[in-house]
C-alpha cells in the first residue's frame, strides 16, 4: 500500500469516527477499538488517540504528549509533571535526588502511577520515585483527578485519589522499512552524561518489538547558597558551598513485544530493569555539609497484557505482573549509629477486567485484582490484597454521561516481628472497606463544546510496611487513611477554522483549530491522614496520623496555539492552583486550622513556545508560593516562595539516506535563584544540557 492510499483511507476512517460520535460513548466503544487497530497500520497515531479521548472522558485529563513532551526542559517524569496543575513535587535536589509526587494535597500514597496500564508499586514505603523513569521512551503522560474516566479498567484503578499514566512509545514503521534505531547523547552541568539507544523491529505485519536502554551519570556537585535568619532577624548563616554526595550511576533497560493479531485483540509483554548507586544528599544543618548515606536500587518487573472483544459487546482484558526490588541503604555517618540494611520486595499481581454493552447507551463492567507482596529485612512481612469492582456507564444522546462504581478493598497482613519485639508469633490482620464513586459530564448544547462535570469519590489507603514497622519509632498503631473527594468543573473548547490565523492545540495530540480553557473547584477531606517527615535521613521517615485534614482548592488551565503564515507557530499554556489544606483535628492543638506542611497556597506554571519550520524555542516558568515546613505556621517554619525560568531551543534536520538529526540546548534556572523545595535541601542554580539524537 502506497503512502497516498494510506492517507486517504485514514481520512475516511476518521470521518466515519466523527459521524459515529453523536451515538453514544458506549456504542462507539466497540467500533473505536476496530478503528484504532486499523489506524495503527497507517501510523496516524495523533488522530487515533485524540478523537477517542475527547469523546470518552467524563473528566478530561491533563496531558503531555508528542512534540509538547519532547520540547520541555525535562530529564525524568518528575521534571515533566511539574507543569500540571494541582501537583506538588518533593524534590531533594540534583539528578539523583529522590522525587515523589502529591496530587491536591492528598499525599503520595493516594497517587497511582501506571506504566502501560499496570500500577507501579512499593509496599515498603509507598513512594514511587519518578526520577527513575526517563522520558526517552515515553509517548504520553496523563494525569487524572479522581480516576481514569473509563469503567473498562482494573479494580485497583478505582481506588486512587489521582492517577498518572505513563505510556511508552509504540514502534511505527514507514512503508518498506522493518527496523528503526535512535541513538542519543545528552551532556550537561554537574558532569551529566546520559547516552541512550532505542531499536524497533517489525517482526511481521502484526508483531513488533522494541528495545530501549540508557545510562545516567552525574557527580551531583553544584554550588548553592546557604542563608539562615533567626526569628529576631539576625543572620545566623550566609555562605556558599558545593553540594556533596549527590552523585548517581544508573542503568535502565526495557524491552517489549507487541502483537495485534486481530482488529480487536492484542497482547503485549514488557520487561523493565533499573540498577543504580547514588549518594543521598542529606540535610544541610548544624554546619554539616556532607553526609555518608548511600543508596543502591536494583528493580525489575515483567508484565503481560492481553485484551480482546467478543460478539461486538463483551470486552475483556487480563494483566499480570511480577516485580522484584532490591534496595541497600547504608549510613556511614560517624556521629550516628552505622546502618547497612538490605531490603528485598517481591510482588505478584493479576487482574481480570470485563465490560459488556447492555444497550448502545448503557455499559456495565466488573473487575477482580489480587496482589501478594513480601518484604524481607530483620523480619518477614507479607500482604495479600484483593480488589473487587463493579461499575456502570450511561450516555444519554451525548448530552449527559454518567459513570458510577463501587470498589471493595480487602487486605490481609502477616508479619513475624522479632526485631521490633512486638510479637514473636504470627500476626494476622484483616481489613476491608467499600468505597463508591460517581462521575458526571453534561454538555448543554451540541452547537459548541462546553462541558460541566462533577464527581464524588471515596478512597481508602492502608499504611505501608514502613509506616507500620520500619520507621525510627516503629509506629505500628497507624490507622488507615480514608479520603472523600468532591469536584465541580467546566471545560470549554473553541475551534477556529477558515481564517488567516488558525488555532491549534496539543490537547489530545491533534492539530486543527482549537482553544481550551478548563477550571475545577474541589473539596477533599482526609481522615487519619498519614504524613511522612524526613528525620535527618531521606530514606527513613517519622510517621504520624494528623487526624482530619480539610482541603479546598481551585485548578485552572488554558491552552492556545496560533498558526501564522510562513510556518510560524506560537503556543501558550498557563496553569494555576490555589489550595487551602488545613488540620482540623483538635481545636486545642497549636496548629489547629494551620496549613499542613509543604502545601503552598498558590502555585502555577507558564509555557510559551515559538516555532518556525524545524526550529522551536520554548520558555517555561514555574512558581510555588509561600508554605510552612512543620505543622505550626509560625515564622520559624516559614518557607519562602520559589520560581524558576527555563529556556530550550530544539532543531531537526533531514539528512540523506532517511536519517534525521535532532539537537536541543536547555538552560534551566536562568536567573540563578537560590531555593529549596524541601527545607535544608538546596536545589541547583543555573544549569544546562545539550542533547544530540540521530534517528534512522
Amino acid at each position: 500500500m502506497n503512502k497516498r492510499t494510506a492517507i486517504i483511507l485514514s481520512l475516511i476512517v476518521f470521518a466515519c469516527r466523527l459521524l459515529a460520535m453523536p451515538v453514544s460513548g458506549s456504542a462507539a466503544s466497540s467500533s473505536s477499538a476496530e478503528l484504532d487497530s486499523l489506524l495503527r497500520q497507517f501510523e496516524i497515531d495523533e488522530v487515533t488517540v485524540s478523537a477517542r479521548a475527547l469523546e470518552k472522558d467524563v473528566i478530561v485529563p491533563q496531558t503531555l504528549k508528542g512534540k509538547a513532551l519532547k520540547q520541555l526542559n525535562a530529564l525524568s517524569v518528575a521534571d515533566a509533571i511539574r507543569y500540571f496543575s494541582g501537583i506538588q513535587i518533593k524534590d531533594y535536589g540534583g539528578v539523583g535526588g529522590i522525587k515523589t509526587v502529591n496530587i491536591r494535597s492528598m499525599g503520595t500514597n493516594h497517587v497511582g502511577v501506571y506504566y502501560n496500564g499496570i500500577q507501579l508499586g512499593n509496599a515498603q514505603n509507598g513512594q514511587v520515585d519518578l526520577g527513575k523513569y526517563s522520558l526517552d521512551n515515553l509517548e504520553a503522560i496523563e494525569l487524572y483527578n479522581g480516576q481514569k474516566s473509563d469503567i473498562f479498567q482494573s479494580a485497583r484503578e478505582f481506588g486512587n485519589a489521582g492517577s498518572i499514566y505513563l505510556t511508552t512509545r509504540r514502534p511505527k514503521f514507514q512503508e518498506g522499512k522493518s527496523f528503526h534505531i535512535k541513538g542519543q547523547m545528552r551532556a550537561g552541568s554537574f558532569a551529566l552524561l546520559n547516552p541512550s539507544v532505542s531499536m524497533d523491529f517489525r517482526l511481521s505485519e502484526t508483531m513488533s518489538a522494541n528495545v530501549n536502554a540508557e545510562y545516567v551519570y552525574s557527580s551531583g556537585k553544584y554550588p548553592f547558597r546557604y542563608r539562615r535568619v533567626t526569628p529576631s532577624g539576625e543572620v545566623a548563616y550566609d555562605t556558599t558551598a558545593i553540594r556533596q554526595n549527590g552523585d548517581i550511576n544508573a542503568v535502565r533497560a526495557e524491552a517489549s513485544l507487541n502483537h495485534y493479531y486481530s482488529t480487536t485483540g492484542f497482547w503485549k509483554i514488557q520487561a523493565y530493569f533499573y540498577d543504580s548507586e547514588r549518594g543521598v544528599p542529606g540535610a544541610i544543618v548544624n554546619n554539616v555539609w556532607k553526609n555518608g548515606e548511600r543508596l543502591w536500587d536494583r528493580d525489575g518487573f515483567l508484565q503481560l497484557a492481553w485484551q480482546d472483544e467478543f460478539f461486538n459487546r463483551w470486552q475483556t482484558k487480563v494483566n499480570a505482573k511480577y516485580a522484584c526490588d532490591w534496595t541497600r541503604y547504608q549510613n556511614n555517618d560517624t556521629n550516628l549509629l552505622r546502618v547497612d540494611n538490605r531490603f528485598l520486595q517481591q510482588e505478584l499481581y493479576l487482574t481480570w477486567a470485563n465490560k459488556v454493552q447492555i444497550f448502545p447507551w448503557w455499559d456495565i463492567a466488573a473487575a477482580y485484582d489480587i496482589q501478594y507482596n513480601t518484604l524481607h529485612l530483620h523480619m518477614d512481612a507479607a500482604r495479600l490484597s484483593h480488589w473487587l469492582s463493579g461499575a456502570m456507564a450511561f450516555n444519554i444522546q451525548n448530552y449527559l454521561r454518567i459513570q458510577a462504581g463501587l470498589l471493595g478493598t480487602f487486605i490481609q497482613e502477616r508479619n513475624v516481628n522479632s526485631h521490633l519485639n512486638l510479637n514473636s508469633n504470627l500476626n494476622l490482620n484483616l481489613n476491608s472497606k467499600l468505597t463508591p464513586s460517581l462521575f458526571l459530564s453534561y454538555r448543554p448544547t451540541q452547537r459548541f463544546d462546553l462541558r460541566i462535570n462533577a464527581f464524588y469519590k471515596q478512597s481508602y489507603r492502608f499504611p505501608t510496611f514502613n509506616d507500620l514497622y520500619y520507621t525510627d519509632i516503629g509506629n505500628a498503631e497507624l490507622k488507615p487513611e480514608f479520603a472523600t473527594q468532591h469536584n465541580v468543573g467546566i471545560v470549554y473548547n473553541l475551534p477556529f477554522k477558515g481564517s488567516i490565523i488558525e488555532l491549534s492545540s496539543t490537547q489530545g495530540g491533534i492539530e486543527g483549530g482549537f482553544f481550551c480553557i478548563k477550571a475545577d473547584a474541589y473539596y477533599n477531606k482526609v481522615q487519619d491522614k498519614i504524613v511522612a517527615y524526613p528525620k535527618g535521613q531521606q530514606f527513613r521517615w517519622t510517621m504520624l496520623n494528623l487526624g482530619v485534614v480539610d482541603i479546598r482548592g481551585i485548578d485552572a488551565q488554558t491552552e492556545l496555539n496560533l498558526h501564522f503564515p510562513l510556518d510560524f507557530v506560537l503556543s501558550n499554556k498557563l496553569q494555576y492552583t490555589y489550595q487551602r489544606a488545613i488540620d482540623i483535628t483538635n481545636p486545642n492543638d497549636t496548629y489547629y486550622r494551620n496549613q499542613i506542611p509543604y502545601i503552598p497556597w498558590h502555585s502555577g506554571s507558564v509555557i510559551v513556545g515559538f516555532g518556525w519550520r524545524n526550529y522551536h524555542l520554548s520558555y517555561s516558568f514555574i512558581y510555588v508560593g509561600e508554605r510552612y515546613n512543620q505543622q505550626e505556621n509560625i515564622p520559624r517554619n516559614y518557607e519562602q516562595p520559589w520560581y524558576t525560568h527555563d529556556l530550550s531551543l530544539n532543531a531537526e534536520w533531514q539528512l540523506p539516506h532517511a536519517v534525521n538529526l535532532r539537537a536541543c540546548i536547555e538552560l534551566n534556572n536562568l536567573l540563578g535563584q537560590d531555593y529549596e523545595v524541601i527545607q535544608n535541601y538546596p536545589m541547583p542554580k543555573q544549569n544546562g544540557k545539550v542533547t544530540i539524537a540521530v534517528i534512522y
